[in-house]
């Protein structure tokens, strides 16, 4: 009777070794960094397809499957002798053999053992997606929020050419505040306002109209209960909405110390649904923006979210402003003497877009 006993009891042990134990859903564990996208978003109506490179590029970097990763690019991109590319914060990524390394060291970057992503905003249009959303990083058992847009230029619909992600530089572990501009400039001034429509183009006139931008315009663009935030770093309080949109409402007056007279956003690509606006911007600075306020020209992403009486109900803005001092020159992909010439002009032209043409 023992023997058998003891037969039975070895089965029991050999089965429960041989058992996979069920892995803690990330949702279910502690969070100990929150950051505030989804939270501050989370009644605002959205629609999220899944179907779409965008959704599958984010979700096999939390799985760790480079492979899928790579599998979403071509040798080279379609029309022009360019290979595909990922750019972020911390490096540009160009090749399958790079993107393949990238996606690989992913989760490693941000010392994540696992991760889940949860989509935010989604906006698509002029043959590129702009998705927002948050990587949830497992880090020694809890969870660390990490809010990121990315933009992504499409080859097909189930394709891409080209992947741009931004968040705020204090997210990435050891990352220095510098982020060299992604795009090169046709012209060093704004963007030409035609190209925006609606709230998206009074917003913009106003606050690039040289030499300072106009605050009240700015806020005559705003609805009511506009907000803004969504990147802010980890710590941010998430305020009531009467409290931020009281904030989104004195946001002009700030601005109107240093833009445009110190440095503007120019435009890079503009990807517009009719309801979200999402721009990547650079920045150009002038002399008395070096100067007075020690910018650089970096680049930086932003969305403006309209309501149905087209008014702008949420404006969500990463880069690194005001951050400038804090820049390790050892690890920036720059020298210092670099940064502070791109994209430098003297001074800005008067009005908005108003840079006078050469004439042949």
């Amino acid at each position: 009777m023992r023997r058998i006993y003891i037969i039975v009891l070895a089965a029991l042990l050999l089965q429960a070794c041989g058992t996979t134990v069920k892995e803690t859903s990330v949702n279910d564990l502690p969070v100990r960094k929150q950051c505030t996208l989804e939270r501050l978003y989370k009644d605002m109506p959205r629609e999220i397809r899944t179907d779409t490179p965008d959704i599958a590029f984010a979700n096999a970097l939390c799985s760790g499957d480079a492979d899928a990763v790579a599998g979403l690019f071509r040798e080279k991109k379609l029309f022009w002798d360019e290979l595909p590319a990922v750019d972020t914060p911390y490096g540009r990524f160009e090749g399958l053999e790079d993107i393949h390394d990238f996606a690989e060291g992913f989760l490693s970057k941000f010392k994540a053992g696992r991760a889940v992503f949860t989509p935010v905003f989604q906006t698509i249009g002029g043959g590129r997606i702009a998705l927002e959303g948050v990587f949830k990083f497992v880090v020694e058992g809890e969870v660390e929020e990490v809010p990121f847009f990315v933009i992504c230029d499409l080859r097909t619909p189930q394709t891409l050419e080209e992947v741009r992600m931004y968040t705020h530089y204090s997210f990435v572990p050891d990352l220095t505040p510098y982020r060299k501009p992604i795009f090169k400039p046709a012209h060093y001034e704004m963007g030409d306002p035609g190209l925006l429509t609606g709230a998206m183009r009074a917003y913009y006139e106003a606050l690039h109209h040289a030499p300072y931008c106009d605050p009240d315009k700015i806020h005559a663009a705003f609805a009511d209960d506009c907000i803004i935030g969504g990147y802010d770093p980890w710590g941010t309080p998430i305020l009531s909405k009467e409290e931020m949109s009281k904030n989104a409402h004195t946001f002009g007056y700030g601005l109107a110390t240093y833009i445009p007279a110190c440095v503007g956003m120019r435009y890079e690509t503009i990807i517009d649904d009719g309801v979200t606006c999402v721009i990547e911007w650079c920045h150009i600075v002038s002399k008395q923006g070096q100067q007075e306020r020690n910018r650089i020209a970096m680049s930086g992403c932003s969305a403006y979210m309209r309501n149905s009486e087209g008014y702008l109900c949420s404006v969500r803005i990463s880069d690194y402003a005001g951050h400038e001092g804090e820049i390790d020159w050892e690890k920036a992909p720059v020298s210092r003497e670099e940064a502070y010439s791109i994209n430098l002009v003297d001074e800005f032209i008067g009005g908005c877009g108003m840079k006078p043409q050469e004439e042949y």
